[in-house]
């Protein structure tokens, strides 16, 4: 079998063979060695969010999005009223999850390379007291950058009000404690820092929230109150749960355990990410962010300026290569991104910039002046 192409992206990713092995049996939905791994998964996703004793975890089918809206429109009631920090796509998907759930909200935004205003927050809380929840995306994988969650936890519960936050590109890898930080719910996937395959989302829920949430939900399939109350009464999903995916996602948090939990996570990612960039800037790309606020997930790059560069060109040999990466989805400047996440490390980084110095030399792009 030839090599699968390595994942620089925020996910889907490289995932080991320890974990793509994890698939290769089936399992029956209602048997007890599957209901002991449903549990051993939600037991250590509450452990590794610090908040065991206080949350509970509860899964749900799909993607990451899946798990958003299903959180959102669970703890927000239908006479809530949210306030969603915005710098980047994430926070926009947000409201319109609130438009379709017909749930009111206001926004405060940031450019996306600017982390989420916390005067302003503190501001409109202050002014607005019909607002009840505040939503925040703790790294916005539109640039890359790390938002400061603790700083709004801080402000939220200042004010009294109910924080959740969308962690889909750091969980596992940015560190959270739920006993230093106070939130009522996180959300993440299984394909993301985890290191699992895609499939499904979960939220971290306040125990003593989720119990009130009965009838907020705008559908039957998203209403995690009812996921958690089926899944404490008989340990089984609502619904046909994805197997596979959860048999992976075992696996792949065994691993994560094995190699030091989120402090070795995080170690192995920065490094891949100081990698990384040290070497763009070597070819003379500019990073958008500054160090100071590039979380180590997935880094923007500005365009280079000279002419022989084309994106598809470059995005294409790079795949013939074995490397793909990702375009870039910001407004405030023409850019691509490279994720540092996955099962990859120094070996996999400085492969990768040898066949981007090859790609760029056979494009005849001369190294320097980045795109403005």
């Amino acid at each position: 079998m030839s090599q699968d192409p390595w994942l620089l992206t925020p996910g889907p990713l490289t995932t080991s063979m320890q974990t793509k092995e994890a698939m290769l049996h089936d399992w029956g939905s209602r048997d007890a060695s599957f209901i002991e791994m449903n549990a051993r998964v939600r037991d250590a996703v509450v452990r590794i969010a610090d908040a065991e004793g206080t949350h509970v975890c509860v899964p749900l089918q799909g993607s990451g999005t899946f798990s958003v809206e299903a959180a959102l429109c669970t703890l927000i009631p239908r006479d809530g009223k949210a306030l969603i920090l915005i710098n980047g796509a994430y926070g926009v998907r947000m409201t319109k999850i609130l438009d379709y759930a017909n749930r009111s909200y206001i926004t405060i935004e940031t450019p996306e390379d600017t982390p989420v205003d916390l005067g302003a927050l503190d501001e409109t809380l202050s002014a607005d007291k019909g607002i009840s929840h505040v939503c925040v995306i703790h790294c916005e994988t539109t640039s890359g950058i790390l938002n400061p969650i603790a700083d709004v936890a801080s402000i939220a519960d200042k004010h009294d009000r109910s924080l959740i936050i969308d962690s889909m590109s750091a969980f596992g890898a940015i560190p959270v404690s739920a006993k230093e930080i106070k939130f009522d719910a996180i959300m993440a996937s299984s394909n993301k820092c985890l290191e699992g395959v895609p499939g499904m989302g979960f939220a971290v829920i306040r125990k003593t929230v989720l119990e009130k949430c009965q009838g907020n939900a705008h559908s039957l399939s998203l209403d995690l109150y009812e996921q958690w109350v089926s899944m404490e009464a008989n340990k089984q999903w609502r619904f046909t749960p994805p197997t596979h995916v959860i048999a992976a996602f075992d696996s792949a948090i065994t691993q994560y355990e094995a190699s030091g939990g989120v402090t070795g996570r995080n170690k192995r990612y920065s490094n891949n990410c100081r990698i990384l960039t040290e070497g763009m800037r070597e070819l003379g790309f500019e990073t958008l962010l500054p160090d100071e606020l590039q979380a180590p997930i997935i880094v923007t790059f500005k365009m280079a300026a000279d002419p022989a560069f084309v994106f598809e060109t470059f995005y294409d040999n790079l795949k013939d290569e074995g490397y793909v990466i990702y375009p870039g989805k910001l407004t405030v400047a023409p850019s691509f991104r490279i994720g540092c996440i996955g099962a990859l490390d120094d070996t996999h980084m400085n492969n990768a910039l040898a066949v981007i110095k090859k790609t760029l030399s056979d494009m005849g792009v001369t190294s320097g002046t980045p795109a403005t």
